[in-house]
């Protein structure tokens, strides 16, 4: 029998995090941006588990990692063999994943074949190097024709549904980035100077973000013209989607970093709560 959520102790209400993973090669990084990674999770409570909002796990529809070892997935070609070696041990969550695949009316699927990704790892390696917080996913769904991904407002609401996981102790995380257009990018540079279209996006979004205005943000493409050259796909974006969803409304954001990786890649992080 699957275990209700109503049986799990409660806590304080967790914080809600989105971080810019940029560059697989952060993972294995030690400079200021992974330091602040770092210091995000020392100044917040240490998570019962943490639930995982990746870019890199595109399913046709909403399923979530039950496994309890979940495996370290490397999703990308092309890096150093040293990138390759890395591995993330962390436990599962079984029992929270399964209770979050049950939360009505999502109909999401508890799944044993997903693992942890880079979106996932390349982060949680800075924030807990000891590997010994559960980690579980949740994918986005791109179940719509031509695989594209269900409507933003579609996506916000499923995020709004994981509300009562922050008060068992769960820290949910969206992992993207604002910004990011592959196509564009200098590959050569990974601090070249950011081009205009990204700087303006990405200032746009921050006032939104302060503002609250989430109605905004899912109609991304009223933003501005700088919209498509920012957002050319919707994976990188989505995981904010989830996470401005969560914002309860006496709950402020804070950005707990900025700046840009390979001219077309913002690396905006922020905490809600």
């Amino acid at each position: 029998m699957v275990a209700k959520l109503d049986n799990i102790p409660e806590t304080k209400r967790m914080p809600v995090l989105f971080l810019g993973h940029g560059n697989p090669m952060n993972a294995l990084a030690h400079n200021i941006f992974t330091e602040s990674l770092a210091g995000v999770a020392r100044n917040i409570p240490r998570p019962r588990a943490v639930l995982m909002i990746s870019a890199h796990w595109l399913t046709n529809s909403p399923r979530v990692s039950c496994v309890e070892k979940p495996k370290t997935i490397h999703y990308f070609y092309g890096f150093p063999d040293e990138l390759y070696r890395v591995k993330y041990p962390c436990p599962g969550a079984p029992e929270l994943a399964a209770i979050t695949a049950g939360i009505a009316p999502a109909k999401m699927e508890c799944t044993l074949d997903w693992g942890l990704d880079h979106g996932a790892w390349s982060v949680l390696r800075h924030m807990y190097p000891q590997a010994d917080v559960p980690v579980f996913e949740l994918s986005l769904d791109y179940s719509l024709n031509d695989w594209q991904p269900k409507p933003l407002r579609y996506h916000y609401d499923l995020g709004k549904l994981l509300g009562p996981l922050r008060r068992k102790g769960v820290l949910v995380v969206g992992s993207g980035n604002i910004v990011h257009n592959l196509g564009l990018a200098d590959f050569g540079n990974m601090d070249a100077a950011p081009e205009d279209w990204a700087v303006d996006f990405d200032e746009k979004v921050k006032k939104h973000l302060q503002n609250r205005n989430h109605t905004a943000l899912i109609d991304y493409l009223s933003i501005g013209k700088s919209a498509t050259l920012a957002v050319p796909t919707l994976d990188h974006y989505l995981p904010m989607i989830y996470t401005i969803a969560l914002q309860e409304q006496d709950e402020k954001l804070q950005f707990t970093w900025g700046g840009y990786q390979h001219g077309t890649i913002s690396m905006r992080c922020f905490q809600i709560g």
